[in-house]
């Protein structure tokens, strides 16, 4: 089913989706029992999904209850397992990570909404909000979730690109070198290998659209687990770094910039 946002903003909710609203509202307990008094508010910063703010109104008059819908974008299920991620988005809200799961309808599921903003490509930079990312990250690859603790990195890889080729035609294929990367995954498997990696619960997708910064508290919330997994904490933060060079909101928002790769700066001490 492909969800027609614009019919979904005007307050037209498809049947099932209604029908899992009225029980979310159900449990919430003081919202006003009418879905045209919703208020639909698309959410900007969203990289595969689209999300929408939902402001309900409460029976105690000029009171309202926020709430968050996520659709699903279409094609993503190749690149994870929409089960797992559930399972995981459901072990993060018992661990006080994340929002609370609400409802699940086929294309998507219902979420608390949190007050907080999402962070922008120039926040990843500032040296106190990075700071506080890295406690959270450090925080995150801690927790202890269900399941083996097995690297998945290698063969995500190895999947993703059975994916790439089988979608790309012979001439895409040689442009990008798919044939070769086979070898160059299993090399470099083989390099970064070792018995005394640390293996935590990673992200493995913290680019700024997926970390929220609370600005009264100064809390950090880390949202969307499509891809979390067990896998070597290093790699979680190199890839938090190469996130650093990318803004996806630009008008070339496949081109990284390296000059923005953060490197190893002194630590200038004051003497009392």
């Amino acid at each position: 089913m492909v969800m027609k946002t614009s019919g979904f903003i005007e307050g037209s909710f498809p049947d099932e989706l209604e029908r899992v609203l009225r029980s979310v509202g159900s449990e919430l307990g003081d919202v006003v029992d009418d879905m045209e008094a919703l208020q639909v508010v698309p959410l900007k910063g969203a990289m595969t999904n689209e999300v929408f703010r939902i402001i309900w109104p409460t029976k105690c008059g000029n009171l309202n209850r926020n709430i968050l819908v996520r659709i699903y974008g279409e094609g993503v299920d190749a690149f994870f397992n929409r089960d797992n991620e559930i399972k995981t988005f459901e072990c993060m809200s018992k661990h006080g990570q994340g929002p609370r799961l609400l409802g699940r309808f086929a294309d998507g599921r219902i979420e608390e909404f949190i007050h907080a903003r999402t962070l922008s490509a120039a926040d990843l930079r500032d040296h106190e909000i990075s700071a506080l990312v890295a406690a959270k990250m450090r925080e995150f690859h801690d927790l202890e979730m269900p399941g083996p603790r097995t690297i998945l990195l290698w063969n995500r890889m190895r999947e993703w690109l059975v994916q790439a080729k089988s979608m790309c035609s012979a001439k895409d294929v040689k442009e990008f070198c798919l044939d070769s990367l086979e070898n160059e995954i299993n090399m470099l498997e083989k390099e970064l290998s070792h018995d005394h990696l640390d293996i935590g619960f990673c992200h493995n997708d913290l680019q700024y659209g997926n970390i929220m910064l609370d600005e009264e508290t100064r809390s950090i919330t880390l949202i969307d687990y499509e891809y979390a997994s067990f896998n070597p904490v290093a790699y979680d933060i190199a890839n938090h770094f190469c996130e650093m060079v990318a803004n996806y909101h630009s008008e070339t928002p496949h081109i990284l910039d390296y000059i923005k790769y953060p490197g190893v700066q002194p630590v200038i001490f004051s003497c009392p």
